[in-house]
Protein backbone atom coordinates (compact mmCIF):
# COMPACT_ATOMS: atom_id res chain seq x y z
CA UNK A 1 0.00 0.00 0.00
CA UNK A 2 3.08 2.94 1.10
CA UNK A 3 4.54 1.73 -2.47
CA UNK A 4 1.12 2.73 -4.23
CA UNK A 5 0.88 5.50 -2.37
CA UNK A 6 4.22 6.78 -3.35
CA UNK A 7 4.33 5.44 -6.68
CA UNK A 8 1.03 7.55 -6.95
CA UNK A 9 2.84 11.01 -5.61
CA UNK A 10 5.69 10.59 -7.66
CA UNK A 11 3.46 10.02 -11.16
CA UNK A 12 1.80 13.90 -9.92
CA UNK A 13 4.77 15.34 -9.66
CA UNK A 14 5.99 14.63 -12.97
CA UNK A 15 5.66 17.04 -15.82
CA UNK A 16 2.73 16.21 -18.19
CA UNK A 17 3.71 14.95 -21.55
CA UNK A 18 2.39 17.30 -24.45
CA UNK A 19 0.84 15.81 -27.28
CA UNK A 20 2.33 16.57 -30.73
CA UNK A 21 0.11 18.72 -32.27
CA UNK A 22 0.24 19.94 -35.73
CA UNK A 23 -1.85 21.98 -38.33
CA UNK A 24 -0.91 23.61 -41.54
CA UNK A 25 -2.84 25.82 -44.55
CA UNK A 26 -1.71 27.99 -47.30
CA UNK A 27 -1.69 31.50 -46.71
CA UNK A 28 -3.76 32.25 -49.87
CA UNK A 29 -4.62 29.98 -52.87
CA UNK A 30 -2.19 28.94 -55.36
CA UNK A 31 -1.55 31.61 -57.68
CA UNK A 32 0.15 31.87 -61.45
CA UNK A 33 2.41 34.71 -60.57
CA UNK A 34 6.09 34.78 -58.60
CA UNK A 35 5.18 34.74 -54.92
CA UNK A 36 8.65 33.73 -52.61
CA UNK A 37 10.79 34.60 -50.02
CA UNK A 38 8.09 35.13 -46.35
CA UNK A 39 8.61 36.17 -42.87
CA UNK A 40 6.41 35.91 -39.90
CA UNK A 41 5.74 37.79 -36.53
CA UNK A 42 3.45 37.44 -33.86
CA UNK A 43 1.59 40.40 -32.85
CA UNK A 44 1.40 41.65 -28.98
CA UNK A 45 -2.81 40.26 -29.33
CA UNK A 46 -2.04 36.68 -30.78
CA UNK A 47 -2.59 37.32 -34.28
CA UNK A 48 0.12 36.40 -36.58
CA UNK A 49 1.48 38.64 -39.62
CA UNK A 50 2.98 37.49 -43.12
CA UNK A 51 4.61 38.92 -45.46
CA UNK A 52 6.47 37.95 -48.71
CA UNK A 53 6.73 39.65 -52.32
CA UNK A 54 4.63 38.78 -55.36
CA UNK A 55 5.64 40.35 -58.94
CA UNK A 56 6.07 38.72 -62.30
CA UNK A 57 9.81 37.75 -61.61
CA UNK A 58 12.23 39.08 -59.20
CA UNK A 59 14.92 41.23 -59.73
CA UNK A 60 14.36 41.47 -63.16
CA UNK A 61 10.96 42.39 -62.94
CA UNK A 62 9.79 45.60 -62.29
CA UNK A 63 6.21 45.42 -60.58
CA UNK A 64 7.48 43.38 -57.44
CA UNK A 65 5.97 44.43 -54.42
CA UNK A 66 5.62 43.19 -50.80
CA UNK A 67 2.97 42.02 -49.59
CA UNK A 68 0.88 40.86 -46.48
CA UNK A 69 -1.84 38.97 -44.84
CA UNK A 70 -2.98 38.53 -41.09
CA UNK A 71 -4.31 35.57 -39.69
CA UNK A 72 -6.56 36.47 -36.40
CA UNK A 73 -6.21 34.54 -33.10
CA UNK A 74 -8.27 31.41 -33.26
CA UNK A 75 -8.84 31.34 -36.73
CA UNK A 76 -7.85 29.25 -39.35
CA UNK A 77 -8.03 31.17 -42.77
CA UNK A 78 -5.87 34.05 -43.57
CA UNK A 79 -7.27 37.54 -44.35
CA UNK A 80 -7.10 39.10 -47.85
CA UNK A 81 -3.58 40.19 -49.31
CA UNK A 82 -2.38 43.62 -48.95
CA UNK A 83 0.64 45.93 -49.46
CA UNK A 84 3.25 46.53 -47.25
CA UNK A 85 5.73 47.97 -49.42
CA UNK A 86 5.67 48.90 -53.07
CA UNK A 87 8.76 51.38 -54.86
CA UNK A 88 6.86 51.79 -58.12
CA UNK A 89 8.67 50.65 -61.28
CA UNK A 90 11.29 48.89 -58.72
CA UNK A 91 11.39 45.79 -57.49
CA UNK A 92 10.86 45.20 -53.45
CA UNK A 93 12.55 41.56 -52.84
CA UNK A 94 12.82 39.77 -49.80
CA UNK A 95 11.26 40.24 -46.50
CA UNK A 96 11.45 39.99 -42.81
CA UNK A 97 10.08 41.24 -39.68
CA UNK A 98 10.31 41.41 -35.89
CA UNK A 99 8.55 43.25 -33.14
CA UNK A 100 10.97 44.72 -30.51
CA UNK A 101 10.78 45.16 -27.10
CA UNK A 102 8.52 48.40 -27.19
CA UNK A 103 6.17 46.70 -29.31
CA UNK A 104 6.92 48.14 -32.47
CA UNK A 105 6.63 45.96 -35.93
CA UNK A 106 9.69 46.39 -38.18
CA UNK A 107 9.56 45.12 -41.89
CA UNK A 108 12.60 45.22 -44.00
CA UNK A 109 13.50 44.13 -47.38
CA UNK A 110 16.24 45.13 -50.53
CA UNK A 111 14.83 47.05 -53.16
CA UNK A 112 16.68 46.53 -56.25
CA UNK A 113 17.99 49.49 -57.96
CA UNK A 114 18.80 48.09 -61.52
CA UNK A 115 17.56 44.60 -61.62
CA UNK A 116 21.01 43.21 -60.61
CA UNK A 117 21.49 41.77 -57.03
CA UNK A 118 24.80 43.58 -56.63
CA UNK A 119 22.19 46.91 -56.41
CA UNK A 120 20.70 45.83 -53.77
CA UNK A 121 19.86 48.52 -50.83
CA UNK A 122 17.81 47.46 -47.62
CA UNK A 123 14.91 49.78 -46.23
CA UNK A 124 12.95 49.33 -43.49
CA UNK A 125 9.35 50.66 -42.19
CA UNK A 126 7.98 50.93 -38.31
CA UNK A 127 4.41 51.11 -36.97
CA UNK A 128 3.05 51.01 -33.89
CA UNK A 129 -0.52 50.58 -34.76
CA UNK A 130 -0.61 46.88 -36.88
CA UNK A 131 -3.10 45.09 -35.30
CA UNK A 132 -6.32 46.77 -37.90
CA UNK A 133 -7.12 45.25 -40.67
CA UNK A 134 -5.10 45.78 -44.00
CA UNK A 135 -1.88 47.36 -43.93
CA UNK A 136 -0.29 49.48 -40.88
CA UNK A 137 -0.17 52.72 -40.60
CA UNK A 138 3.50 53.47 -41.29
CA UNK A 139 5.07 56.07 -38.98
CA UNK A 140 8.62 55.86 -40.26
CA UNK A 141 10.78 54.56 -43.30
CA UNK A 142 14.86 54.61 -43.81
CA UNK A 143 17.61 52.71 -45.24
CA UNK A 144 20.24 50.55 -43.30
CA UNK A 145 23.19 52.55 -44.93
CA UNK A 146 25.99 50.43 -44.41
CA UNK A 147 30.36 51.43 -44.48
CA UNK A 148 31.82 48.38 -43.95
CA UNK A 149 35.82 48.59 -43.62
CA UNK A 150 38.02 47.67 -46.37
CA UNK A 151 37.80 43.74 -46.61
CA UNK A 152 39.68 43.80 -50.20
CA UNK A 153 43.12 42.80 -48.76
CA UNK A 154 41.78 40.34 -46.18
CA UNK A 155 39.28 38.78 -48.58
CA UNK A 156 41.88 37.72 -51.51
CA UNK A 157 44.27 36.25 -48.71
CA UNK A 158 40.69 34.05 -47.42
CA UNK A 159 40.19 33.45 -51.67
CA UNK A 160 43.85 32.27 -52.36
CA UNK A 161 44.04 29.68 -49.29
CA UNK A 162 40.63 28.57 -49.99
CA UNK A 163 41.26 27.86 -53.41
CA UNK A 164 44.77 26.29 -52.91
CA UNK A 165 42.63 23.27 -51.01
CA UNK A 166 40.59 22.99 -54.81
CA UNK A 167 41.95 20.28 -57.74
CA UNK A 168 43.77 22.63 -59.97
CA UNK A 169 41.41 22.25 -62.85
CA UNK A 170 38.39 23.72 -60.79
CA UNK A 171 40.40 26.69 -59.92
CA UNK A 172 41.16 27.34 -63.29
CA UNK A 173 37.72 27.30 -64.25
CA UNK A 174 36.89 29.72 -61.11
CA UNK A 175 40.08 32.14 -62.10
CA UNK A 176 38.60 32.27 -65.65
CA UNK A 177 35.29 32.35 -64.59
CA UNK A 178 34.95 35.11 -61.92
CA UNK A 179 38.97 35.98 -60.75
CA UNK A 180 39.43 39.75 -62.15
CA UNK A 181 35.53 40.64 -61.68
CA UNK A 182 36.05 39.92 -58.08
CA UNK A 183 38.76 41.44 -57.72
CA UNK A 184 37.60 44.72 -58.56
CA UNK A 185 34.57 44.58 -57.39
CA UNK A 186 36.29 43.52 -53.56
CA UNK A 187 38.50 46.94 -53.95
CA UNK A 188 35.57 49.11 -55.43
CA UNK A 189 33.89 51.47 -51.97
CA UNK A 190 30.04 51.05 -53.87
CA UNK A 191 30.48 47.41 -54.23
CA UNK A 192 31.33 47.64 -50.13
CA UNK A 193 28.59 49.50 -49.57
CA UNK A 194 25.63 48.05 -51.45
CA UNK A 195 24.13 44.97 -52.37
CA UNK A 196 23.62 44.09 -48.34
CA UNK A 197 20.35 42.59 -48.32
CA UNK A 198 17.99 40.54 -45.68
CA UNK A 199 16.36 37.20 -45.77
CA UNK A 200 16.49 35.83 -41.78
CA UNK A 201 14.73 38.04 -39.27
CA UNK A 202 17.02 39.80 -36.80
CA UNK A 203 17.96 38.50 -33.50
CA UNK A 204 17.77 41.09 -30.47
CA UNK A 205 20.44 39.88 -27.49
CA UNK A 206 20.50 40.08 -24.22
CA UNK A 207 22.07 43.34 -24.12
CA UNK A 208 19.71 44.93 -26.35
CA UNK A 209 21.95 44.74 -29.27
CA UNK A 210 19.86 44.32 -32.62
CA UNK A 211 21.33 42.13 -35.28
CA UNK A 212 19.87 42.24 -38.45
CA UNK A 213 21.91 39.21 -40.54
CA UNK A 214 22.52 40.40 -44.06
CA UNK A 215 24.09 39.00 -47.40
CA UNK A 216 25.41 40.10 -50.70
CA UNK A 217 25.22 37.77 -54.14
CA UNK A 218 28.41 39.97 -54.76
CA UNK A 219 30.44 38.03 -53.28
CA UNK A 220 28.84 35.78 -51.53
CA UNK A 221 29.40 36.00 -47.82
CA UNK A 222 27.13 37.76 -45.39
CA UNK A 223 27.60 40.44 -42.63
CA UNK A 224 25.63 41.68 -39.60
CA UNK A 225 24.01 45.25 -39.47
CA UNK A 226 24.06 46.44 -35.57
CA UNK A 227 21.95 48.91 -33.31
CA UNK A 228 22.46 49.44 -30.24
CA UNK A 229 20.32 52.24 -29.77
CA UNK A 230 17.19 50.29 -30.88
CA UNK A 231 17.28 50.62 -34.60
CA UNK A 232 18.18 54.21 -34.93
CA UNK A 233 21.34 53.61 -36.17
CA UNK A 234 23.01 51.24 -38.12
CA UNK A 235 26.49 50.04 -38.25
CA UNK A 236 28.63 47.05 -40.25
CA UNK A 237 30.12 43.98 -38.72
CA UNK A 238 33.49 42.43 -39.93
CA UNK A 239 32.07 40.59 -43.09
CA UNK A 240 31.81 36.81 -42.64
CA UNK A 241 33.81 35.46 -45.82
CA UNK A 242 33.22 32.01 -46.76
CA UNK A 243 32.48 32.67 -50.48
CA UNK A 244 29.54 30.59 -50.48
CA UNK A 245 27.89 31.18 -47.18
CA UNK A 246 24.70 33.71 -47.79
CA UNK A 247 21.78 34.14 -46.12
CA UNK A 248 22.69 33.86 -42.26
CA UNK A 249 20.09 32.83 -39.66
CA UNK A 250 21.69 34.44 -35.67
CA UNK A 251 20.96 32.07 -32.22
CA UNK A 252 22.23 33.41 -29.19
CA UNK A 253 24.08 30.82 -26.64
CA UNK A 254 23.57 30.98 -22.88
CA UNK A 255 27.31 32.07 -22.60
CA UNK A 256 26.19 35.14 -25.13
CA UNK A 257 28.24 33.25 -28.06
CA UNK A 258 26.54 33.64 -31.23
CA UNK A 259 26.14 31.22 -33.53
CA UNK A 260 25.21 31.50 -37.20
CA UNK A 261 24.02 28.96 -39.70
CA UNK A 262 24.13 30.05 -43.14
CA UNK A 263 22.78 28.62 -46.74
CA UNK A 264 25.38 27.16 -48.94
CA UNK A 265 25.94 28.89 -52.39
CA UNK A 266 29.41 27.27 -52.81
CA UNK A 267 30.76 23.78 -53.53
CA UNK A 268 30.60 22.08 -49.68
CA UNK A 269 26.76 20.72 -49.79
CA UNK A 270 26.82 21.48 -45.86
CA UNK A 271 25.09 24.17 -44.15
CA UNK A 272 27.62 26.67 -43.27
CA UNK A 273 28.48 28.24 -39.98
CA UNK A 274 30.18 30.39 -38.00
CA UNK A 275 30.58 31.93 -34.42
CA UNK A 276 30.64 35.54 -32.80
CA UNK A 277 31.90 36.32 -28.97
CA UNK A 278 31.75 40.18 -29.34
CA UNK A 279 27.85 40.41 -29.89
CA UNK A 280 27.94 39.89 -33.71
CA UNK A 281 30.81 42.54 -34.34
CA UNK A 282 33.55 40.15 -35.58
CA UNK A 283 33.00 36.51 -36.26
CA UNK A 284 35.27 33.19 -36.58
CA UNK A 285 36.32 31.18 -39.90
CA UNK A 286 33.49 30.35 -41.78
CA UNK A 287 32.81 26.44 -41.43
CA UNK A 288 30.24 24.07 -41.99
CA UNK A 289 28.17 21.46 -40.08
CA UNK A 290 26.88 18.15 -41.22
CA UNK A 291 24.09 18.51 -42.84
CA UNK A 292 23.31 18.92 -46.44
CA UNK A 293 22.19 22.04 -47.87
CA UNK A 294 21.46 22.05 -51.59
CA UNK A 295 21.68 25.80 -52.38
CA UNK A 296 18.76 27.38 -50.32
CA UNK A 297 17.32 29.38 -47.66
CA UNK A 298 17.16 28.49 -44.09
CA UNK A 299 16.45 29.91 -40.74
CA UNK A 300 16.51 28.90 -37.06
CA UNK A 301 14.78 29.94 -33.67
CA UNK A 302 15.29 29.50 -29.70
CA UNK A 303 12.58 28.48 -28.12
CA UNK A 304 11.74 29.92 -24.59
CA UNK A 305 13.42 26.37 -22.73
CA UNK A 306 16.40 27.10 -24.19
CA UNK A 307 16.29 24.22 -27.34
CA UNK A 308 16.89 25.55 -31.24
CA UNK A 309 15.07 24.75 -34.07
CA UNK A 310 16.21 24.53 -37.01
CA UNK A 311 14.12 24.67 -40.74
CA UNK A 312 16.01 23.89 -43.90
CA UNK A 313 15.56 21.67 -46.90
CA UNK A 314 17.93 18.44 -45.80
CA UNK A 315 19.14 17.17 -48.91
CA UNK A 316 21.89 18.48 -51.89
CA UNK A 317 19.91 18.34 -54.74
CA UNK A 318 16.60 19.87 -55.09
CA UNK A 319 13.86 21.62 -52.42
CA UNK A 320 11.28 19.18 -52.43
CA UNK A 321 12.11 17.79 -49.08
CA UNK A 322 11.60 20.25 -45.89
CA UNK A 323 12.93 19.63 -42.37
CA UNK A 324 12.96 20.95 -39.06
CA UNK A 325 15.95 19.65 -37.01
CA UNK A 326 16.12 19.70 -32.56
CA UNK A 327 18.80 20.17 -30.84
CA UNK A 328 18.86 20.11 -26.83
CA UNK A 329 22.45 21.34 -26.67
CA UNK A 330 22.44 24.60 -28.63
CA UNK A 331 23.66 23.58 -31.61
CA UNK A 332 26.00 20.61 -30.60
CA UNK A 333 23.84 17.47 -31.66
CA UNK A 334 20.88 17.86 -33.98
CA UNK A 335 18.90 14.11 -32.86
CA UNK A 336 15.32 15.10 -33.59
CA UNK A 337 14.20 15.61 -37.22
CA UNK A 338 11.10 15.39 -39.05
CA UNK A 339 9.46 16.55 -42.67
CA UNK A 340 7.30 19.51 -42.87
CA UNK A 341 7.66 18.61 -46.92
CA UNK A 342 8.46 15.43 -49.03
CA UNK A 343 7.69 15.04 -51.84
CA UNK A 344 8.54 13.61 -55.40
CA UNK A 345 8.45 17.14 -56.69
CA UNK A 346 7.86 20.71 -56.14
CA UNK A 347 9.88 23.31 -54.08
CA UNK A 348 9.22 24.09 -50.58
CA UNK A 349 11.81 26.65 -49.52
CA UNK A 350 12.66 30.27 -48.09
CA UNK A 351 11.55 29.58 -44.61
CA UNK A 352 10.82 31.60 -41.95
CA UNK A 353 10.11 30.68 -38.08
CA UNK A 354 9.01 32.19 -34.86
CA UNK A 355 7.61 30.71 -31.44
CA UNK A 356 4.75 31.98 -30.32
CA UNK A 357 3.50 32.90 -26.60
CA UNK A 358 1.79 29.91 -26.03
CA UNK A 359 4.78 27.63 -26.41
CA UNK A 360 3.91 27.27 -30.43
CA UNK A 361 5.75 27.02 -33.23
CA UNK A 362 5.19 28.99 -36.50
CA UNK A 363 7.26 28.46 -39.47
CA UNK A 364 5.83 29.80 -42.91
CA UNK A 365 7.49 28.83 -46.17
CA UNK A 366 7.59 29.43 -50.04
CA UNK A 367 4.82 26.43 -51.02
CA UNK A 368 5.65 25.95 -55.37
CA UNK A 369 3.89 23.06 -56.93
CA UNK A 370 2.64 22.34 -60.95
CA UNK A 371 -0.34 24.40 -60.15
CA UNK A 372 0.83 27.39 -59.03
CA UNK A 373 2.79 29.20 -56.14
CA UNK A 374 1.20 30.19 -52.44
CA UNK A 375 3.14 30.33 -48.97
CA UNK A 376 2.12 27.84 -46.21
CA UNK A 377 2.14 28.13 -42.79
CA UNK A 378 2.55 25.66 -40.69
CA UNK A 379 2.01 25.58 -36.40
CA UNK A 380 3.62 22.60 -34.42
CA UNK A 381 4.74 21.98 -31.22
CA UNK A 382 8.44 20.46 -29.80
CA UNK A 383 6.75 16.94 -29.29
CA UNK A 384 5.40 17.00 -32.78
CA UNK A 385 9.20 17.08 -33.84
CA UNK A 386 10.39 14.35 -31.98
CA UNK A 387 7.90 12.08 -32.99
CA UNK A 388 9.34 11.89 -35.65
CA UNK A 389 8.14 11.15 -39.66
CA UNK A 390 5.07 9.30 -39.58
CA UNK A 391 3.83 9.66 -36.28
Amino acid sequence: MRLLLALVIYSAALPALAEPAYREELVFPLNPVHNHAPGIVECPNGDLLASWYRGSGERRADDVAVLGSRLRKGESTWSDSFVLADNPEFPDCNTTMMIDPQGKLWVFWPIILDNNWESALTLYRTSTDYEGDGSPKWDWQGVVWLKPEDFKDEALKLLEEGLKKLPPPLVERIRKAFGKELEERLGSKLYQRMGWQPRCKPTILKSGRIVLPLYSDTYSFSLMALSDDGGETWYASKPLMGFGNIQPAVLERNDGTLVTYMRENGITDKIRVAESSDGGKTWGPVGEIEMPNPGSGLDAVRLANGHWVLIHNDQTNGRNSLAVSLSEDEGKTWPHVRHLEKQPKGSFHYPAIIQGKDGTIHAIYSYFVDTGKSMKHAAFNEDWIKAGDGK
